[in-house]
């Protein structure tokens, strides 16, 4: 065939910017967000992006430089997500459960221009510029190298009185030039958002989104969750997690609304739900129990299902059941931050729906469906690239391919060929040996009525050297009425003899990620010191691959959905 020219006609680079000037058109004056007592159209919204998208071209902010937020979720962090690319720069979004240490390597390492300060969160961000201040050899130095500073406070009538600089963010946006077109985006590949990860395994890394793998993977999740035109979605999400998992642009690729909330409370979530009559929702499983643990006078009953997407951890199987019962309807998801957020979901089929609740529960709490933006999925052997079998069974190492996949770590050649493996992106590696599925035991321990965390970690062994122990977070009505003998007895009537606890360690709350995920290597590093005197085996015969398997090496990461532990 002869060839064609490619022109601006018929090829315009991808950006999920297009999103917001269409909403602004095609959903004029539909309420875009709403927060406490504030409205805006998806017109007015439109406007302020660009408005403040001008002031911050105003303040010197050029192409590729990063904008750095903390910030909850409110409208400002919303806006942002468009004003920032809008201006040619990239945003940084921090995570706003981290310490100003890490705060402050966040904002030196992007080398931020501005940072945007939420009131909330001014003394952390305070403490985090006096370290940063501490770099510097000399006072000039280190004002030449700060980023400016501009709070966000809720009531510009009513501000907090505590300030680190001069500029207010609603005084940017007023200021701004509402004629102001924004900038062109030329090339796709261009970054548009820099997300760090939450460190659970060495020391955060800026993982860096391009517009196309933005535009690209928000078309993906809307169309993987079937979320359908003007839907109302609460943001019970952080925006800083992977933007929302690209919903902070899906909401106005589909002219929904935006329920804006500070905190993810349960009194919170209920009033909002009801109040705004909410359609979606995302979260890590551990909302679910903040919903399921609220006060009588907090509930409300849901009278329409409300879609919830989650990941972050594999919900239990127990804890889905409890929480469709209230009127959610759950699709579970598996992702990371390199991968623009979730990758992988159970896509349910409609012959599923005739199962029992129960046998349901435990469809959806599995995943490993690619989203479309994924050119391929794969579970492979890293030493010889060769895919393994699909049986369920043998393990590897779970690869991902496609245009939802970052760009690379920024600063970080050798981090960026390491995730880049032989052409794939590669997860934690799931090992082998005599396996016991963690999410089996854990959903086991979910199932006993007063267990609302629960994490399985291998500890020492005197004689097969490593062995699972639990470790559990109660009701705070059953706190000292369930002992340890209580719950291994309940294993024992759920579990084989094998995969049952040896140790069951209980906490107020399991130690978790700023994301939510509960961190293990903490409870793995904590089980290390558990001294286990032998005690007699039962007599059971083995096979020769028992044996041969019977001490094995013990991989626990993150991600992983398997644990290997020896045989007991």
């Amino acid at each position: 065939m002869e060839s064609l020219p490619k022109c601006g006609a018929n090829y315009v680079p991808l950006t999920p910017l297009t999103f917001l000037k269409r909403a602004s058109m095609v959903y004029a004056n539909r309420t875009s967000v709403i927060y406490a007592g504030t409205r805006f159209t998806w017109q007015q919204t439109y406007e302020r992006c660009r408005r403040l998208a001008s002031s911050l071209r105003s303040l010197n902010i050029s192409k590729n430089d990063v904008v750095s937020v903390l910030a909850p979720n409110v409208p400002a962090l919303y806006e942002m997500h468009f004003a920032v690319p809008m201006a040619g720069a990239v945003l940084n979004a921090i995570n706003t459960r981290l310490d100003a240490k890490t705060i402050a390597s966040i904002i030196r390492h992007s080398e931020a221009k501005i940072f945007f300060v939420d009131y909330q969160y001014v003394p952390v961000a305070s403490e985090a510029f006096r370290l940063l201040m501490a770099d510097f050899q000399g006072f000039a130095a280190a004002e030449s190298s700060m980023p400016l500073v501009v709070v966000i406070d809720d009531d510009v009538d009513s501000p907090t009185g505590v300030r680190l600089g001069a500029l207010e963010y609603e005084q940017l946006v007023q200021n701004g030039d509402p004629r102001f077109v924004p900038e062109e985006i030329e090339d796709e590949w261009d970054p548009i958002a820099l997300n760090y990860t939450s460190g659970t395994t060495s020391a955060p890394k800026g993982v860096v989104y391009s517009h196309r793998g933005a535009y690209l993977s928000t078309l993906s999740l809307i169309l993987g969750w079937e979320m359908g035109s003007e839907p109302v979605y609460l943001w019970s999400l952080p925006m800083f997690h992977c933007n929302g998992w690209t919903f902070t642009w899906g909401v106005a690729a589909r002219g929904g609304t935006n329920v804006c909330i500070r905190n993810t409370t349960a009194a919170e979530m209920y009033l909002n739900i009801a109040l705004h009559e909410v359609t979606h929702m995302c979260c890590a499983p551990i909302v679910f129990n903040i919903l399921l643990e609220a006060k009588p006078h907090e509930r409300v009953v849901i009278t329409t299902p409300v879609q919830v997407l989650t990941g972050g951890a594999p919900p239990p199987a127990a804890l889905l059941e409890k929480i469709e019962q209230l009127g959610f309807h759950v699709v579970h998801a598996y992702g990371l931050t390199e991968a623009t957020g979730p990758a992988l979901v159970c896509e349910w089929q409609a012959k599923w729906d005739h199962l029992p609740r129960q046998d349901q529960a435990k469809l959806k709490a599995r995943q490993g469906v690619s989203i479309l933006t994924l050119a391929d999925v794969d579970v492979k052997d890293l030493e010889t690239m060769e895919s393994v079998p699909r049986d369920g069974k043998t393990m590897g190492e779970i690869v991902l391919r496609g245009s939802s996949i970052m760009k690379g770590y920024l600063k970080d050649d050798q981090a960026t060929s390491k995730a880049f493996h032989k052409g794939w992106s590669k997860d934690v590696i799931i090992s082998g040996g005599e396996n016991i599925s963690s999410v089996e035991v854990e959903a086991v321990l979910y199932g006993h009525p007063s267990v609302v965390e629960a994490a399985v970690v291998a500890m020492p062994h005197p004689r097969w050297g490593e062995s699972p122990c639990a470790y559990v977070a109660l009701r705070k009505d059953s706190s000292g009425k369930v002992s340890e003998a209580d719950i291994i007895a309940h294993c024992r009537k759920n579990l084989s003899g094998f995969m049952i606890p040896k140790k069951v360690q209980f906490m107020d709350e399991l130690p978790k990620t700023s994301t939510g995920k509960i961190q293990k290597f903490q409870l793995r590093a904590m089980a290390k010191t558990i001294v286990l005197t032998e005690t007699k085996q039962p007599n059971y015969k083995k096979s020769s691959t028992q044996v041969n398997r019977e001490q094995v090496q013990y991989r626990d990461q993150p991600h992983e959905q398997v644990l290997a532990l020896s045989r007991l």
